[in-house]
Formats: structure tokens, C-alpha cells, sequence
């Protein structure tokens, strides 16, 4: 793919003829739409614009552009990571949406795609209930996508930012820099809480790593460039959890409340805890294993964790 001249030059010359042979390879290499689109002509024409800096949902009039050499040169390498390389298409372009918000991403952080976006949407009612937000954790932060959307629903809380990598941090911070939250918004690198201490916050989201092994295993390619660290989680993928809902109590105010992802975990997660009162989020516009728990809840059954 270093060539100086592209490889398809000759046959394909516009935008349409390249949307076209995107097509045709994500089908011959049987690629895996999981992080972003769910479907192979949104993730080509995504691919296909960005390849040539214009925006994703440019208008269709534009297929018939011809393109120049440097350009088919840049959608021929896109073409070739996304669906020789499996890699997925927020990594080729450097930017995936949240909440219909854009955060730079990169293999240092997992790609956003928690469904507890639909949740932030609501400002966490009615579990949040009265509760007055001023500070927010959110723990396992990775790109920093969970709690940037949390600092724009509570525009006046002050929101944490917490993970153990920091190469994660890294980015996160970027995506604060890129939306001018520095004064609300930072981050800090911690194992969990061990660096958190008397640290109170009315809100704690948290989307820690739940894959269990038998999941893990069978991934498709395209979760193979994510960070291991930020999937995996032991066996039956709530080593972290366990942990989480242990601590949680202990950083919560009065009334505040615990958000967590497990994903398919959740069944795990049920017969482990049977008597805890999670309560499990019916997610409207899909998704599964999102609980919320309030503090005292928490702190009423610290003794079964």
C-alpha cells in the first residue's frame, strides 16, 4: 500500500466507483460492523468520504466526483485496513460519535459504543430522582466519552475522569481539550478507587471492563486491535465489577447512584449477588446489562459483597 501510484487507478475514478469496491471487499472479507454503523453502506460511505475529507453525511450528488491520484491513493489504504487488516473504521478515521458528540479515539482506548448513552439523554431519571449532580466519576473512562456527554447534560457539575491506563488518559485528555472542559473536567489515573480517596460524587458511571473468557475467545477480528486490558475481566467477566460495587458505597453521597455496564454479563452478575436489588435498565433503543443502585442500597448490603 506504500506505492506511489494507486493500484485501482485505472478502473475506478469517482467517489461511486470506490463506494462501490468498498462494498465488494467488506463483503469478501466478511467484515464485522459492531463500532459505529450496523451496516456495511453506512460504514462505506463513512469510510469513503472521510477518505477524502468531506463530511459523513455529504450529499449523495457528490459519488460522481472524479478523484485525484493522492485520493484514491488514501481510500485504497483505508480500504485495505478496514477490511484486510479487520481494523475498525474510528481507528482508520481517528473519530467516533457519542451521544452525538465526536471524541478522538485511537488503540489506546476502546471505541464508544456504551448504550448508556440513552440513559445520559434522560439525566439518569427517574433513578437519579431530586438528587442536586455537582460531581460525577466516571470510572474506567478510557477515551473519556461517558463523562465529556455527562459534563454537557449537567452543565454545572464537575466531573472525574478515571482510569488505571494512562495511555487512555492521554487521549481522554484530548477530548477535553477538544470540547473547552478543562475547567470542569479532569482526569486521574487510579486502579479503581486506590487513588480516590475521600472522594464523594452524587453520580458514579462506570463501563469496566465484563467480556467474560468464552467471549472473549470467540471475538471477532475487529476487537482484536481494542485494548485488552479494557475488555476482559476473568472468567465470567466481573472480577472488576465485583470490585466496583464493594467501593462504590464508600464514594457516594447520601443519595447518590451507581450506573454500571456488564453487557452479557449480566446473567453472571444475577446469580452471583441474587439478593443485591440491581435494577436492570430496559434499554429502548437497544442494548443490554445496564443496572443502576443507589447508595443506600449499597451500603445496606456492603456485608453480601
Amino acid at each position: 500500500m506504500n506505492t506511489d501510484q494507486p493500484k485501482h487507478g485505472q478502473e475506478l475514478q469517482t467517489l461511486r466507483d470506490y463506494l462501490r469496491w468498498t462494498l465488494s471487499e467488506m463483503s469478501r472479507h466478511q467484515v464485522y460492523f459492531g463500532h459505529g454503523h450496523v451496516d456495511a453502506w453506512n460504514e462505506a460511505l463513512q469510510l469513503v468520504f472521510n477518505a477524502v475529507d468531506l463530511p459523513w453525511d455529504s450529499s449523495m450528488e457528490l459519488l460522481d466526483s472524479r478523484l485525484l491520484d493522492s485520493e484514491k491513493l488514501r481510500l485504497e489504504a483505508f480500504i485495505y485496513q478496514r477490511c484486510s487488516e479487520r481494523r475498525p473504521l474510528p481507528y482508520i478515521t481517528g473519530e467516533a460519535w457519542f451521544m452525538g458528540i465526536p471524541f478522538n479515539v485511537d488503540e489506546r482506548v476502546l471505541i464508544p459504543r456504551s448504550p448508556t448513552a440513552q440513559l445520559i439523554e434522560a439525566g439518569f431519571q427517574p433513578w437519579l430522582g431530586d438528587v442536586d449532580v455537582e460531581r460525577v466519576l466516571d470510572l474506567c473512562t478510557g477515551s473519556g466519552c461517558i463523562g465529556i456527554a455527562c459534563a454537557a447534560v449537567f452543565d454545572q457539575a464537575e466531573v472525574d475522569l478515571v482510569d488505571l491506563s494512562p495511555e487512555a488518559l492521554a487521549v481522554a485528555q484530548t477530548n477535553i481539550a477538544r470540547h473547552e472542559l478543562a475547567d470542569r473536567v479532569r482526569t486521574v489515573q487510579s486502579d479503581l478507587f486506590n487513588n480516590l480517596e475521600g472522594e464523594v460524587y452524587d453520580l458514579i458511571i462506570t463501563n469496566p471492563p465484563y467480556v467474560d473468557q468464552d467471549d472473549l475467545d470467540s471475538m471477532p477480528a475487529e476487537y482484536q486491535h481494542e485494548p485488552e486490558l479494557a475488555l476482559g475481566s476473568g472468567p465470567d467477566g466481573l472480577d472488576i465489577t465485583r470490585r466496583i460495587l464493594r467501593e462504590a458505597g464508600r464514594h457516594l453521597s447520601e443519595q447518590g447512584l451507581l450506573v454500571c455496564e456488564v453487557g452479557n454479563s449480566e446473567v453472571h452478575l444475577m446469580q452471583a449477588y441474587p439478593e443485591l436489588p440491581l435494577i436492570w435498565v430496559e434499554l429502548e433503543e437497544g442494548g443490554n446489562g445496564v443496572f443502576v443502585i443507589d447508595a443506600p442500597s449499597l451500603r445496606a448490603h456492603a456485608d453480601d459483597l
